[in-house]
């Protein structure tokens, strides 16, 4: 038999946005099955926290599973940002000193997503774990006290479920609020060190800092009040 004519196909280079178009996180699987948290939870354990079940702690069990269901919801969360990008809707900007916005984890699965929840705890009876224990192991966020703090946090949960365009400003506290004790009949204070195993549940924006003005003096001009020789500290985002 004669051999077979060969067909020139033209090929169109990509233009530089379509290529940028390919870096999308729609093209990044969800959570959608028991296997997948299986899989996600693994690669965290092994990659994220470059520990294996020889030498893992639960804590390093709870932090692999809270990185597993952060990257389910930083999925959703640059998918919003994306849509208020596109339609530039108006902004709710809820600014306070408290947020008591509780444990991220039990918050994200009891309250928000109760699939989530029971994929979850399925895919952890698999590996031998218990969902409940590692959810004791999360750190109350150091982030508010009080009525107006847990008032503040409703406020953005409010928000969030009627699909407000909403955020939240406030103080990133590292010890937090303080813990008393009674010793010998009088009230102790001590710091509450809620960050010294970390946060799986936040992210640093180190490239964004704002600086923070203390101490100094104020001089009065004709042009008016101005803040002199202060101590500036520059804080980190996050």
């Amino acid at each position: 038999p004669s051999p077979r004519p060969l067909v020139a196909v033209m090929v169109t280079p990509l233009t530089d946005s379509e290529r940028r178009k390919q870096i999308s996180v729609r093209g990044i699987a969800g959570l959608g099955d028991v296997a997948e948290i299986r899989k996600t939870f693994n690669r965290h354990l092994h990659f994220t926290l470059v520990k294996d079940r020889n030498v893992a702690t639960p804590r390093d069990y709870y932090f692999a599973l809270a990185h597993t269901v952060r990257d389910h919801l930083v999925g959703r969360w640059i998918r919003t940002q994306q849509h208020y990008y596109e339609k530039d809707p108006k902004r709710v900007l809820y600014i306070g000193i408290h947020f008591s916005v509780t444990r991220a984890f039990e918050n994200s699965l009891v309250h928000k997503n109760k699939q989530l929840q029971r994929s979850c705890k399925k895919a952890k009876e698999q590996l031998g774990l218990d969902l409940e224990e590692l959810e004791e192991i999360e750190e109350d966020a150091g982030l508010g006290n009080g009525g107006l703090g847990r008032l503040a946090a409703c406020f953005l949960d409010s928000l969030a479920s009627l699909g407000l365009a909403a955020y939240g400003y406030g103080i990133r506290y590292e010890f937090g609020i303080f813990n008393q004790k009674i010793i010998n009949g009088w009230q102790v204070e001590e710091a509450d060190d809620w960050l010294r195993y970390g946060n799986p549940w936040e992210k640093a924006r180190p490239e964004y800092m704002l600086p923070i003005h203390f101490y100094g003096q104020v001089e009065h001009t004709q042009e008016g009040a101005k803040w002199l020789d202060t101590q500036k500290i520059f804080f980190p985002v996050v």
